[in-house]
């Protein structure tokens, strides 16, 4: 009888995401429903970030506690690990895009789209203040599975349709979009005063919307460049819906080539969004 030996247990590859425990560093009011909060850490360095829409996940403190619970990633089961702390202290956990992230200064910058007390994250970020705890859940490569703007090689033009809750999406996506490529952008926010100035492009022509609601009535009724386009579609998902629909439907444009994203749902919190995506 000849012995073979027994392999070695492979080691489990490496997770292209890690946790961070963060502080805020200062927090400033872009404009009456846009609030910057710089983050930094000890170990922020290992963050990464493709740019575009990167989305990160940010860990929040439950009322009367100064910093949230983390959940324990060295299985790479942080989220079945999120759901087993307890829910009278661990906190909130909500998804938002990188705005900026500058792994020499240890910054990262996230902007929240605020709406009153109304909702853990806007109460948090209308009343942060430097040496607040946060938590985040983010890239550490930045090849990684969390952004979703990723447009083919032959897309002649871009389009990009979104509300206030994706514009840090939609002013990244620009920064990361080369000067020459055509884009056409529907941004809706609450008022003229949430106008930002957003990085342009030789012919980048941006629409400000202050009606609920109106982005696929504003497309239908514009006229497109022709060619092929690559539609990027975030925001509330009712109106997200109606868009990709006229943008297929009505306009024949490839449903491959229409990405689309419910960053929120009108009378859902986030909380109840994933326990339903679990449970589906």
């Amino acid at each position: 009888m000849t012995e073979t030996a027994t392999p070695a247990p492979t080691a489990p590859a490496a997770s292209p995401f890690g946790l961070f425990a963060l502080r805020v560093a200062r927090s400033t009011r872009l404009t009456p429903n846009m609030v910057r909060v710089a983050l930094t850490g000890p170990d922020l360095s290992r963050m990464a970030s493709a740019g575009r829409d990167q989305r990160i996940k940010l860990f929040l403190p439950a009322p009367g506690r100064t910093a949230p619970d983390l959940p324990d990633n060295s299985d790479g089961q942080w989220y079945a690990a999120w759901q087993a702390l307890d829910p009278a202290t661990r906190g909130y956990m909500r998804t938002y895009t990188i705005r900026t992230l500058d792994t020499e200064r240890a910054e990262l910058t996230v902007d929240f789209a605020v709406h009153g007390e109304e909702g853990p994250a806007s109460r948090w970020a209308l009343h942060a203040r430097p040496g607040d705890e946060v938590g985040a859940f983010a890239p550490v490569v930045e090849d990684n599975a969390a952004y979703e703007f990723r447009p083919p090689a032959d897309a002649d033009w871009i389009l990009l349709a979104a509300d206030a809750s994706a514009l840090p999406a939609v002013a990244g996506i620009l920064e990361h979009l080369p000067p020459a490529v055509p884009v056409r952008a529907w941004i809706e926010v609450p008022g003229p005063a949430d106008h930002q100035n957003l990085p342009a492009g030789l012919d980048t022509h941006i629409t400000w919307l202050t009606t609920a609601g109106s982005t696929p009535e504003a497309i239908a009724a514009a006229d497109l460049p022709s060619g092929t386009p690559y539609a990027w579609v975030a925001g509330e998902s009712s109106t997200v819906k109606a868009v990709r629909r006229h943008l297929v439907q009505g306009r024949g444009i490839d449903r491959r080539r229409v990405q689309f994203s419910g960053y929120w749902r009108k009378g859902a919190s986030e909380d109840l969004l994933m326990e339903k995506n679990e449970a589906a």
